[in-house]
């Protein structure tokens, strides 16, 4: 009689437990449409606003935010945080979204009181914040913070990586507050590091945040997401590395329309969703081939525009066919406009795309698919869609065969700086970083040769904060192209009506001259 009781007392709170589980965020009450499904007590609750679903976030809160750029934002849910007023928040986050959008609606209202981020962006108030002392930024590279996001929700505490090695993300020293008079009040330390295989790696510990904010494309009453195209970015492995995490969601299907094998993050990292109330697709750079030509028809071009396409037709000559190439922005995107007709290039995105194609027509522009530079693209037959943390396991292995960057400055050893001016200039390293420590990865530098005010950015020794220490193969510059090995610099090709003495005067750095100097190729 005892042990009937004691079942009946278990069955009775097992059953209340559910009800409180399933409640209605509005009345209180359970969604009786779930329980016929035989859903477990673990399944999300179902929100009727951004509002509700995020109202019970405390102020200094560590938030672990979804998106590339505007791309894959959950913006209600930002919204609904402005409305609450939940301040002294750390938020981790890949970007910081722009002055009006994504991150940008907390930065204004000045509720994030330190961000872990690869990348400022365009975001002009943040980084007026960040520059007089008002915010705290600890910079990261891209696939280490993504890295460290996947770790966080894999229980895995620490691990090594090559990213970073001889940069202020291993030496220290990163300013992570300023002083109002630009000073530097705090800076980051120097990290642990060991040598594996006569290669030195870093220690970085992972990230666990107590809510996750994310964005996806489809949601069941299982709490299963969707995710569309490059939007999918950051937001699997921020659902998995927080404590709790809330799914802002464009559409919601009943359980069965989402086949198994099509789930990209599955219920059990799930414990909030909401539809968004509205539908929010913002692109930061919206790019069109009609764009492209009318801009082309409409604009002379400059002399800078000039030495880009000399810069960029001769990269273009550096495709091979068969290769996997990742372009950084700027100049290195230029060169895809070049490549031979007759070579295939499958080109990787590092916001989640293998198999990068041309700016699109007006018609076919989809804030879901843009590049690293926040452009809208297209992708090309054969082309895949993946998560920042199994792009960049792509780059870190060494699947990747070139990359292509612009810099600011490169040493006649290979350093090169591409990231930061102290004090003056922030950006951030966003996936650089990565890309130049890969192993079996061929780097080549693009630039203009000199500054503005003429002083020149190939130098004996970086004067400004590395990206990567002796990682460059090749530099590229309107003048002429240099190679870096062993030996040392040295130059290979002049371009068209440029001379030696020219190249002479406009480099900073010693370098030897090839026996078989040649003039520059041009695709």
């Amino acid at each position: 009689m005892i042990f009937q009781l004691i079942r009946m007392k278990l069955h009775f709170n097992h059953l209340l437990l559910r009800a409180l589980t399933f409640r209605s965020s509005t009345h209180g009450f359970p969604d009786k449409s779930l329980f016929s499904t035989g859903v477990s007590v673990h399944a999300p609750v179902f929100y009727k606003s951004s509002v509700e679903a995020i109202k019970d976030i405390p102020s200094g809160s560590k938030l672990l935010v979804g998106g590339f750029g505007l791309c894959g934002v959950p913006d209600n849910l930002l919204a609904g945080l402005v409305r609450t007023g939940v301040s002294n928040l750390t938020v981790v986050s890949d970007s910081a979204g722009t002055d009006e959008h994504g991150l940008g609606q907390l930065v204004k209202t000045r509720q994030i009181k330190r961000i872990l981020a690869s990348f400022i962006g365009n975001n002009k108030e943040f980084e007026r914040q960040y520059l007089q002392g008002e915010i705290e930024v600890e910079f990261t590279p891209q696939g280490t913070l993504a890295e460290r996001i996947r770790a966080g929700g894999a229980g895995i505490p620490a691990f090594y990586t090559s990213t970073g090695v001889g940069t202020m993300v291993h030496k220290g020293g990163s300013p992570i507050k300023y002083n109002t008079n630009g000073t530097v009040c705090t800076q980051s330390q120097e990290k642990e590091h060991r040598e594996f295989n006569k290669r030195t790696f870093l220690l970085e510990e992972a990230i666990i945040g107590d809510f996750a904010l994310v964005k996806a494309k489809m949601a069941d009453k299982a709490g299963n997401l969707v995710f569309s195209k490059t939007a999918r970015n950051f937001n699997p492995p921020m659902c998995k590395a927080a404590k709790i995490t809330i799914a802002e969601v464009e559409e919601l299907v009943e359980i069965g329309e989402i086949p198994p094998d099509r789930v990209h993050v599955p219920a059990i990292y799930v414990q909030r969703v909401v539809q968004g109330e509205k539908l929010i697709k913002n692109i930061e750079f919206s790019t069109s081939t009609e764009n492209a030509s009318n801009k082309t028809n409409t604009d002379a071009k400059t002399a800078t525009e000039h030495s880009k396409e000399i810069i960029a037709r001769r990269t273009a000559c550096e495709f091979k066919n068969g290769m996997y190439a990742n372009l950084g922005i700027g100049i290195p995107t230029l060169a895809v406009d070049f490549i031979p007709k007759n070579i295939s290039v499958f080109l990787q995105s590092e916001n989640g795309l293998l198999g990068m194609g041309p700016e699109p027509a007006a018609a076919d522009v989809d804030a879901d698919l843009i590049n690293a530079g926040k452009k809208a693209i297209s992708c090309i037959p054969g082309s895949s869609f993946f998560s920042s943390d199994e792009s960049f396991a792509m780059i870190r292995g060494g699947h990747i065969d070139l990359t292509v960057l612009g810099g600011m400055q490169v040493s006649e050893n290979g350093d090169l700086a591409n990231w930061m001016v102290p004090g003056r200039k922030v950006r951030g390293m966003g996936g650089a970083m990565d890309l130049v420590s890969a192993p079996a990865t061929r780097v080549i530098v693009t630039m203009l040769h000199n500054e503005k005010d003429g002083s020149p950015k190939i130098l004996e020794m970086c004067t400004l904060p590395l990206t990567g220490e002796h990682c460059v193969d090749l530099i590229i510059t309107e003048l002429a192209v240099f190679k870096l090995d062993s030996q040392g610099l040295t130059l290979v090709e002049l371009c068209e009506d440029v001379d030696l003495e020219r190249v002479r005067s406009s480099t900073g750095a010693k370098f030897q001259v090839a026996s078989d100097l040649k003039p520059m190729e041009q695709a």
